[in-house]
Formats: C-alpha cells, sequence, structure tokens
C-alpha cells in the first residue's frame, strides 16, 4: 500500500514539476511592436528563438540619441532577463522613451505568445 502512494504521489510530482518554469511562452520569429515615446512612435523588433526572448531592437524612432541608448543599455536588457514587459519601469530621465520601448514589447509579444 504505502509504495502505490509513493507511486501515485511521484506521478502527481512529475505532472506539477512539468508546469513549473517558463518553458517557452512565445511562438519563435521577429515580431514587430510600435508605440508612442516622448516625441515620436517607436518600433521594435523582438527576437524569439527556443520560445525565449533573445533580442530587442530598436528599429525606428525620432526620439534624443541620447534617451534611446539610455533605454536600450538599460530597459532592453531587463526586458531579455525577465522574458517578458510586464514587470519592467520605465527607466528615470528617460520615462516616456522608456514606456514607448515597453509598450511596444509587449504589443510584439502578444502576436508571439503560444
Amino acid at each position: 500500500m504505502k509504495r502505490k502512494a509513493w507511486i501515485i504521489l511521484g506521478i502527481a510530482a512529475m505532472f506539477a514539476l512539468s508546469g513549473c518554469g517558463n518553458g517557452g511562452l512565445y511562438k519563435d520569429g521577429v515580431y514587430e511592436g510600435k508605440s508612442r515615446g516622448a516625441t515620436s512612435d517607436i518600433v521594435v523588433a523582438v527576437t524569439v528563438k527556443s520560445s525565449k526572448i533573445e533580442s530587442v531592437e530598436v528599429k525606428q524612432h525620432e526620439e534624443t540619441a541620447q534617451m534611446i541608448q539610455a533605454v536600450t543599455d538599460n530597459t532592453v536588457p531587463e526586458i531579455i532577463e525577465k522574458q517578458g514587459a510586464d514587470e519592467v519601469e520605465a527607466l528615470t530621465g528617460a520615462t516616456k522613451s522608456s514606456e514607448g520601448v515597453i509598450a511596444a514589447v509587449k504589443q510584439a509579444l502578444e502576436q508571439a505568445k503560444k
């Protein structure tokens, strides 16, 4: 009887663990998103490989170079690290530009969801 209980417990644990972790929320591909920054629309390309965000590239903007550079140096790596933009906060000093990139990434990832 104890052995049977352990087998059932093991199977239940296996099913529970198979649902843990990111496991890849996204379909592979390159997805584009667009949102408003401080002074212009911002277009990003989000590359998903092996079901995970591999890169985020700002493709088009008319923001100041310093603002976009700050966003690409700080906000973009955070998006990749967190595998999404939901928990990423706007960058102080480049608030509107970073909010634009974050919103554009969210839009792109909506297309990539499995």
